[in-house]
């Protein structure tokens, strides 16, 4: 159930003065945002011209905003052979200040999750420049997409917590509630777009709230697949099962909001200078685990896909509380081979094929 909402900390924006807020923005901020583009794909994508890009907030974006955050490559230094040896300068970005406009529930978890990743044991500049750098404005799903599954891993369809400001579609407005203090900054900034809420409003939100949690089209059980890693009694058919429809293609590795295993690689600009890149990597890869001399601990058959489905359903509950899905679906809408999340949790809930 969610949070009643504080009178004094949530107001109202119309629709129609929506745009004029974001252009307000726009002008001081990098704005990214879920926009159709020419071929009807939507995609959180840097917005240059707000008048010509179709925000779309209601189908959510093929990709997350994990590619803005942790870039699917980035150049983390560059080295030069000297009298001494090799010496490496750490790459100094300049990351502009970036309001995230339009990020579904399941999104705001995956950031929260990366936060933890990149930030708990040894903190990265990287990711924590352009997380600092960073304004997040959350928007509830009130139709959450056929193959969302977010109710079934605690990431929504609404958020309570992690944006700095949330949106909820109250039909001609929205409800805009404060979460941290840079949504306060937002909200005095530019005050004369926004007008007060009322109980009425913050029962439109609860009933929004009740609608879109009756509207999942599939129950997934996670809670259920996670008691059965921790018991050790998924059976080996379905690990054999999937890993044979797997096709080491790393697509679900890299849609993922929340999959940020990477590699380090030197790449050579010449002889004597060059730069050292960090690039996802996805355990399901055949080299992925392979070592010096050519050993690979684990084991060929079903390791990979194991270990996929452990760590995120079993390994991230131990260390964090939580699952690392956040029931995005788009593992669901890629994998040609049929070896998504859901369909390890369907059949591992089976106990058998």
């Amino acid at each position: 159930m969610p949070h009643v909402s504080d009178n004094a900390n949530s107001h109202l924006i119309k629709k129609d003065h929506m745009k004029g807020f974001l252009r307000k923005l726009s002008k001081e901020y990098r704005l990214v945002a879920p926009v159709r583009n020419r071929h009807g794909d939507v995609l959180f994508t840097v917005i240059n011209d707000l008048d010509a890009a179709e925000i779309e907030l209601n189908e959510p974006p093929q990709n997350s905003l994990k590619q803005f955050f942790f870039p699917q490559q980035e150049q983390l230094s560059t080295y030069s052979l000297t009298a001494k040896g090799y010496a490496f300068h750490t790459t100094q970005e300049t990351i502009p200040p970036t309001v995230y406009f339009g990020v579904h529930s399941c999104d705001l978890s995956a950031v929260l999750y990366m936060d933890v990743v990149f930030s708990r044991r040894q903190r990265d500049p990287f990711y924590l420049r352009r997380r600092q750098s960073s304004v997040l404005i959350g928007i509830n799903c009130n139709t959450p997409s056929p193959n969302c599954f977010c109710n079934a891993t605690g990431s929504g369809p609404f958020l309570e917590l992690g944006s700095d400001l949330q949106l909820t579609d109250l039909g001609d407005r929205f409800l805009v509630e404060v979460g941290r203090a840079p949504g306060h900054t937002l909200l005095q900034r530019w005050e004369r777009f926004f007008s007060p809420s009322t109980d009425k409003d913050h029962s439109g939100r609860y009933q929004a709230f009740l609608e879109a949690r009756g509207r999942f089209s599939r129950q997934v059980h996670v809670e259920q697949a996670i008691r059965r890693l921790e018991a050790d009694t998924v059976p080996e058919a379905v690990w054999a099962e999937l890993s044979l429809r797997c096709q080491d293609c790393g697509g679900c590795a890299y849609l993922c909001p929340t999959c940020t295993c990477f590699t380090i690689s030197d790449q050579p600009f010449d002889a004597t200078s060059g730069q050292r890149l960090r690039s996802w990597d996805a355990c399901t890869f055949a080299g992925f685990t392979g070592m010096a001399g050519g050993h690979n601990p684990v084991e060929a058959k079903t390791g990979a896909i194991r270990q996929r489905f452990t760590h995120k359903l079993r390994d991230d509950v131990r260390q964090n509380g939580r699952p690392s899905c956040v029931g995005c679906g788009r593992c669901v809408s890629i994998c040609f081979g049929g070896t998504d999340i859901v369909r390890f949790v369907e059949r591992a809930c089976q106990g058998s094929l």
